[in-house]
């Protein structure tokens, strides 16, 4: 097998910042700007790209697995920019014949030319940034298109050739926002899209939402309505056919999101623009999150890096472990040794966990307490005696006991 440093890159993700407007709840790496330049943006991706090449710092293979290109809000560049991807990693590279090429979209910018142009440029997947069907929710969160808008904008994408396709819900939004879960998401499966990501609000730091929950006027749920909330979606999309191969998502056969996977898998993969991660090698690194301060950066010497690290042996362990577990795959119990036993045990008797064919997956209700769990197996496998949860914190979060830690909200449209 070829050691990490040596493994080409097979998936890139590429972010593109614009959004029309900054939801309440929104702290990612966006710019509010409704008539972005695309061929700013597409030169420098391209500019970054170059530097990594000339260094080798981050080799690409031949033939890429996915290309993933998230945001802000893609559907607002002019979609000729999309498709011009391709010239700048090269067409070779995409001339696999089952690259999954996903692009995200809001609804309201998602027209029948856009639709038809990602198309033809290779764009085979799409994520449309949904969040809620309830005309009030959307208003509260800040959003600018309507129930109809994404029903109309799943049959442009269908229309154009792409049927696999995905929306992101919101759930646990604020008591005072009058907004029937139920009913979201018995309209997510009405649109019949083979793939659902449902996502925890968060209330981050900064943020409008931070500061009206601060002032009270955004109520935030109690624990028992956020677990309710996560486990009817769970059993409900569970019963439509949809397998939950992810604490986050459901898809039906054949559907899941092969990007996603292969990070949750400890894949290397490339972060080209503002704000993108990239893994290789062992290291990570991450650019600068404001767009001007990237853009400046690239252009001014090909780099805007505002961080790397090399994970210890104990956090890549720990991060392995909350991997794993964050999938329906789970952990193979004979990798962890007879000391990870009876923590196992007492998880499936508590219903967070299931045993099969000698794996150990969590259970939606496991799901929920991720974290957790994850730190108390990290426990055991090094004291034995250790049993709860400990003050280590969680690859996902300091707060390593949080129940809504691991459900964070999409960075996407």
């Amino acid at each position: 097998m070829a050691s990490p440093s040596s493994r080409r890159i097979t998936n890139v993700y590429v972010h593109a910042p614009f959004c029309a407007r900054r939801c309440c709840y929104c702290d990612f790496a966006v710019e509010v700007d409704r008539s972005p330049a695309g061929s700013r943006w597409l030169a420098v991706i391209g500019a970054e790209l170059d530097t990594l090449r000339a260094s080798g710092e981050a080799p690409l293979a031949p033939s890429l697995d996915t290309l993933y290109v998230g945001g802000g809000t893609p559907s607002l560049l002019e979609p000729r920019f999309i498709a011009g991807l391709a010239e700048v990693i090269e067409p070779r590279r995409l001339a696999n014949p089952v690259l999954e090429w996903t692009v995200e979209a809001n609804p309201e910018s998602f027209s029948q030319g856009v639709a038809g142009v990602w198309a033809a440029g290779g764009v085979n997947r799409i994520s449309f940034g949904v969040q809620s069907f309830d005309p009030d929710a959307l208003r509260w969160m800040g959003r600018l298109h309507s129930a109809a808008d994404a029903g109309v904008a799943v049959e442009r994408a269908r229309a154009a050739g792409v049927a696999n396709l995905s929306v992101d819900l919101i759930f646990g939004l604020p008591d005072n926002v009058p907004r029937s879960w139920e009913e979201d998401v018995t309209r997510a499966l009405d649109l019949e899209v083979p793939h659902i990501s449902m996502y925890g609000l968060t209330v981050e730091k900064g943020t409008p939402l931070h500061r009206a929950v601060g002032q009270g006027r955004a109520p935030m749920p109690a624990d028992e309505r956020y677990r309710e909330e996560y486990l009817y979606a769970a059993e409900t999309l569970a019963r439509a056919g949809y397998r939950h191969y992810e604490v986050s998502n459901f898809a039906l056969p054949g559907f899941a999101s092969r990007h996603n996977r292969a990070c949750w898998e400890g894949a290397p993969y490339l972060g080209l623009g503002n704000g993108a991660h990239s893994y290789h090698g062992g290291r990570r690194w991450w650019n600068e999150r404001d767009w001007a301060v990237y853009t400046e950066g690239i252009m001014r010497s090909g780099r805007a890096r505002a961080g790397d690290e090399a994970p210890s042996a104990e956090q890549s362990r720990l991060e392995a472990l909350w991997l794993a577990l964050r999938t329906a795959d789970g952990l193979q119990e004979e990798q962890l040794g007879a000391v990870a036993r009876p923590v196992l045990r007492r998880w499936e008797a508590a219903g967070r966990a299931l045993r099969s064919a000698g794996r150990t997956h969590l259970t939606p209700r496991g799901w929920l307490l991720l974290d957790e769990l994850t730190v108390e197996l990290e426990s055991a496998l090094e004291d034995p005696d250790t049993r709860s949860c400990g003050s280590r914190s969680s690859p996902v979060s300091p707060d390593g006991c949080a129940v809504r830690a691991p459900l964070p909200v999409h960075g996407g449209a």
